[in-house]
């Protein structure tokens, strides 16, 4: 009898929501959902696959309930470009999750502020002062340093055997501590023990807790779960490492003179500093160490898994590789390694680059968006409130928008339009809230990339192909890293042997 009246209750339930998002004119939502919970019960990981598997099912334009919250899916191109050109102011917000309260300062981070004036300034500030194409070129120095430097640490190792995993990760998270404090954190020389035991910690509990939560959408779960502590914990390392980080700043530069050739003066917390001094109002510590911390944030684990799903695409497809090496050889030669600026000069390359960046996308979902007012897409009404997910994932890898998606086919960018063909294919989102990050990360995922297919031939361990499963997380690991072989290039063990 109880069974019995369950199921007749789910069968109320499910009519009595189908007709009231009709009445709503919300789009289709697949069955069923479920009181309190929502379509959670559908999801399994990796969360962009089995949405994308609701999409081929219900269609490119989804409303979906994650607990308490109001979501809609878009998963074509038309509708992605509905959403960040006519709609994109009305979906400009973000919305107020765990992370964004936390790691955001109360959601007044340039990543997490809701669309306003304050918004507007942090952008406006990234953008002149520390992502500008003058101060990324003020500091290229230190990107081409930490490649030459993992370059040599390749050539040392008499293996010839590696995960890059590790080595890549370090690599951006060396370049841009370099680039916000003038230190490092790994490989050789590197002083300050505690410190940079404290700061690795750091790190790995931020990747941690980045992933989904249960008590943004089930609230009370996720406060038995302990979910705002954890967040509140991880936080306080981080405030409490970049604080010290600016206040050893404030301290050398009221003993030492300045200098102009001192790295230090071109990073970008002295570059902050400085302008704190003259409008302190607005450039408060907390809103510098929330754009320091954001920049540390977005910028190390994505590049770092990009370079990854890089190489693991060219040891499957060593005739791609092959290719990619001649164009390096004949534009650049093999009497000097390449640089940030020669990526321009390699349209074969590029083309490599972005046809990794559109299998893997390392932001497959996008950072989610909300509306801040009512508005329509596809024909459907848009809440005020309602969380829009983009599953940038699924367009990218479409059979409807891309032929053969599941190929490594970098010559389909050939001729690519960016602007007439810009919504099928967007690893740095669009719109207002479009990553800001995009061109130092292409100038460390090209230089990277560039610089390890130009001085070694890479192969696989063995005769099966790379494991190319995707992980779970924000920015899509690769849920199996596998070592793969290398050796020097015989044409660049001269120069290699120099570094």
């Amino acid at each position: 009898m109880i069974l019995y009246l369950i199921v007749l209750f789910l069968i109320l339930y499910t009519i009595t929501n189908h007709f009231r998002n009709k009445i709503r004119n919300f789009p289709p939502s697949p069955f069923p959902k479920i009181p309190i919970i929502g379509h959670l019960h559908l999801f399994k990981k990796p969360l962009h696959r089995s949405l994308a598997r609701l999409s081929e099912k219900y269609g490119p334009i989804l409303y979906l309930q994650f607990g308490h919250r109001r979501v809609f899916l878009i998963s074509s191109p038309t509708l992605a470009e509905e959403c960040f050109t006519k709609n994109d102011i009305a979906l400009a917000n973000r919305p107020r999750i765990l992370i964004g309260k936390h790691f955001g300062y109360n959601y007044t981070s340039i990543i997490w502020a809701p669309y306003g004036d304050l918004w507007r300034n942090l952008r406006k500030l990234s953008g002149l002062e520390i992502l500008s194409s003058h101060r990324l070129q003020l500091l290229s120095t230190i990107r081409s340093e930490e490649v030459k430097l993992m370059l040599g640490r390749f050539y040392k190792n008499k293996d010839g055997v590696i995960d890059l995993k590790a080595p890549f990760f370090e690599l951006m998270l060396n370049v841009m501590m370099r680039m916000i404090s003038g230190k490092k954190y790994y490989g050789e020389n590197v002083e300050e023990v505690e410190e940079v035991a404290r700061f690795r910690k750091m790190v790995t509990d931020t990747l941690f807790l980045a992933n989904s939560n249960v008590g943004d959408y089930l609230p009370l779960l996720g406060a038995i779960k302990g979910e705002g502590k954890k967040f509140q914990e991880t936080h306080e390392q981080r405030d409490g490492f970049i604080e010290y980080l600016i206040a050893e700043h404030r301290k050398r530069a009221a003993i030492d003179s300045p200098s102009e050739n001192d790295e230090r003066n071109k990073t970008l917390i002295p570059v902050l500093l400085s302008l704190q001094k003259s409008d302190p109002e607005f450039y408060t510590d907390e809103t510098i160490k929330s754009l320091l911390l954001a920049l540390l944030s977005a910028g190390t684990d994505t590049s770092s898994a990009t370079m990854e799903w890089g190489i693991s695409l060219l040891v499957n497809n060593p005739e791609i590789l092959k290719k990619a090496q001649n164009e390096i050889d004949t534009i650049i030669g093999h009497d000097q390694l390449m640089t940030e600026s020669d990526v321009s000069r390699l349209p074969y390359f590029q083309c490599v680059i972005n046809e990794v960046m559109r299998m893997y996308p390392t932001a497959p979902l996008l950072l989610p968006h909300e509306s801040l007012e009512e508005c329509h897409i596809g024909g459907y009404r848009v809440r005020r409130g309602t969380m829009l997910l983009v599953n940038q994932w699924a367009i990218q890898n479409d059979p409807k928008v891309w032929d053969e998606p599941k190929k490594f086919k970098p010559e389909r960018f050939i001729g690519f339009d960016a602007v007439k063909d810009g919504f099928k294919l967007m690893p740095f989102g669009s719109g207002r809230r479009k990553c800001p990050g995009e061109g130092l990360a292409l100038r460390m995922i090209g230089l990277s990339l560039g610089s390890i297919i130009q001085c070694f031939d890479w192969e696989r361990v063995g005769k099966e192909m790379v494991d190319m499963k995707e992980g779970f997380g924000l920015t899509m690991p690769k849920a199996n890293p596998i070592p793969v072989k290398y050796k020097p290039r015989p044409c660049m063990v001269k120069l290699l042997s120099q570094i």
